[in-house]
């Protein structure tokens, strides 16, 4: 019950700071977004109908028809995040003035909002609806990957919001889109983004042992074969926090500067029990 409560309050606070975005920030300064809430943006320019109320309906349809691709908790924490944000955009509408002669800083700020509300909603297990609910109809019917159907739909939206806010803005649109998908990574992700490393050392168990030992890391020990000597090698694996690769490279550069290593960033781990420090 806790938790649940926890959720529902990242939710609703996800939802007021995204009307802020959408209403402070993009609508007074002729700026659109991306999936639904771009097309109730654009019906707000052309006949000022109510962002709320829009938003609400488009999305409870979409919801309606798309329940079945989501689990009970995801669709009614989702319903959760429809009817706030549609009640923070209907008595936020006007609380927001143009920047003037600057639509970068408010297209900035806009995407930091937006992407900051909806990585708190997407964070406690709920969506926005819209582009998400879209997106899976399109891996159902068309084959399209999530992703892709979100970016499709997307650019489809700000693409035909030129028409009305004009190719200028629409640029700027695309910024902010940017900007708040780079916010909800960080928020949905954690500021502690991991990050995948593989090393070809002569001397393993000394880096072993030095990681272990000063950086408190378990480190996986795979058998490897040389390509072209055929020679046996040990590979080390192991994950760490990016923050950390600093200290980790100076580790390795004190015991064996002609390692061989490779780091990449890691999307999500999977394991009971792990915690990234």
């Amino acid at each position: 019950m806790t938790r649940i409560v926890k959720d529902i309050l990242l939710i609703i606070i996800g939802s007021l700071i995204f009307a802020i975005g959408v209403n402070y920030f993009a609508i007074p300064n002729r700026l659109s977004e991306g999936g639904v809430i771009g097309i109730t943006i654009v019906t707000y320019y052309l006949f000022e109908w109510s962002p709320g109320i829009v938003n609400f309906v488009l999305n409870t349809l979409l919801v309606a028809v798309g329940y079945k691709f989501f689990n009970k908790r995801v669709i009614i924490y989702t319903i959760v995040a429809i009817i706030f944000s549609s009640l923070f955009l209907h008595f936020t509408v006007d609380w927001g003035k143009e920047i003037n002669d600057d639509t970068l800083l408010a297209a900035l700020f806009a995407g930091l909002a937006v992407g900051l509300g909806l990585g708190l909603i997407f964070r406690s297990g709920g969506t926005s609806g819209g582009s998400a609910i879209l997106a899976r109809l399109g891996n159902q019917y068309l084959g399209w990957s999530i992703g892709k159907g979100m970016l499709v739909i997307d650019i489809a939206v700000i693409v035909g919001s030129a028409f009305i806010i004009g190719q200028e803005k629409a640029m700027y649109t695309l910024i902010s889109v940017y900007v708040g998908a780079k916010v909800i990574d960080v928020v949905v992700e954690g500021a502690n983004e991991r990050t995948a490393v593989m090393i070809i050392s002569n001397h393993p168990n000394e880096v072993l042992d030095a990681v272990t030992n000063k950086m408190a890391r378990g480190i996986t020990v795979l058998d490897g074969k040389g390509g072209y000597t055929g020679s046996q090698r040990e590979v080390l694996y192991l994950v760490i926090n990016k923050h950390e690769i600093v200290p980790f490279r100076k580790i390795i550069l004190n015991i064996d500067p002609d390692a061989y290593v490779t780091v990449h960033g890691v999307q999500e781990i999977f394991r009971k029990g792990y915690k990234g420090r």
